[in-house]
């Protein structure tokens, strides 16, 4: 009788996190079709609601990320650590793993912990260019590191490294242009700008767009699909940008396949999972990195395309003055727009599911 193979997948926090783990995990159940896969997240975040609706069990950990100003939260952290650790002991010794794989956020870090302890083969794949607080606590400990940047030994030890890129979903690339415009009611003549602040949305992105109304008006050459964010809706769908003819204003893009379809530039936030998807769809892009993230990481992920022509920054900061007419220049040259695309392709690594899924067989 054959032993089915069992693996624990943890980590999580945000969509950045729990989207490539449901990836990884439905590559391994492809490959292995015998799989039995276990999630391990933090309790109240989002992989409690995401991964069951995947298909997959989850299990939560009291745990929560070491704020770094000085606040009283820090003072359960020590308590919280140790009662994770204790419950990932518990979960590996009942689930008997094969392996461990942690994409970063707070959960992995005690779950990966333990079950390096328990000398259970272990991976980590870390998704930004700047490496997180948990991925480099465990860097060490673990056998084996997927990355999705180039000179990530700054972090972490160089022989451990593996250059895979980041899990993206598969049916992005699928949708047919034409037929995404019409979904939007485009127009196939005029040049697209897709601008997105993500689910929840992006102020400095919103207010930027909020004042270009008359600029935009005078434009009949483009169209704007503009993701408020479901923040953010209430307060910006009612503005005088939204009522243009030319403007697609909506909470909540629900099908991103087609509005990467439609788009001719991508205005966006740095983060990992963002930048992998424009790299693998080769789409131009101006990238504001969030001011709001762990160690600043976003501006890292720009900055490494910045210096190869893969994409243009505009600060937070600098956003609401400078954002509308770096835009209005780059749709309209045809030349930089190919260029950026061009090079961004260079970035993509359409494969990374299926490699990091080697990976973790291997170890």
């Amino acid at each position: 009788m054959t032993l089915k193979r069992r693996f624990i997948i943890s980590g999580g926090g945000s969509g950045g996190h729990v989207f490539p783990a449901i990836a990884i995990a439905n590559a391994l159940c492809k490959r292995v079709p015998d799989a039995e896969i276990l999630f391990v997240g933090a309790r109240d975040k989002l992989e409690m609601k995401k991964v069951p609706k995947a298909g997959y069990e989850i299990e939560g950990l009291w745990i929560s990320g070491l704020q770094r100003s000085l606040t009283w939260k820090n003072l359960m952290f020590p308590l919280k650590l140790i009662s994770s650790l204790v419950r990932s002991r518990s979960i590996i010794r009942r689930f008997k793993p094969d392996a461990a794989i942690g994409v970063g956020g707070y959960a992995s870090g005690p779950l990966l912990r333990m079950a390096a302890a328990a000398r259970i083969p272990t991976l980590i794949q870390e998704q930004n260019s700047y490496a997180g607080l948990t991925n480099k606590w465990l860097a060490k400990r673990v056998d084996c590191i997927c990355v999705a940047y180039p000179d990530m030994q700054r972090f972490f030890p160089s022989e451990k490294i593996v250059l895979t890129g980041n899990p993206v979903r598969t049916d992005l690339s699928l949708a047919d242009r034409e037929k995404a415009l019409n979904h939007f009611s485009l127009e196939l003549r005029k040049k697209t700008i897709l601008v997105t602040g993500g689910s929840l949305g992006a102020r400095t992105l919103n207010e930027a767009l909020r004042g270009a109304s008359q600029v935009l008006q005078k434009d009949d050459r483009i169209q704007i699909i503009w993701q408020t964010g479901s923040h953010y809706y209430a307060e910006y769908s009612l503005g005088e940008t939204s009522q243009l003819s030319n403007v697609r204003t909506m909470a909540f893009v629900d099908r991103m396949d087609y509005a990467y379809a439609c788009a001719d530039l991508v205005v966006c936030r740095a983060g990992a999972m963002t930048i992998s998807e424009l790299a693998i769809l080769a789409k131009a892009a101006i990238l504001i990195p969030s001011p709001n993230v762990a160690e600043d990481h976003q501006s890292s992920n720009a900055k490494v395309l910045v210096e190869k022509d893969a994409a243009l920054l505009v600060t937070d900061t600098e956003a609401i003055s400078d954002l509308i007419p770096t835009m209005l220049k780059v749709i309209h040259d045809n030349v930089e727009l190919k260029k950026l695309e061009r090079n961004i392709a260079g970035f993509g690594h359409a494969d990374a599911t299926e490699r990091i899924v080697e990976e973790i067989l291997n170890v």
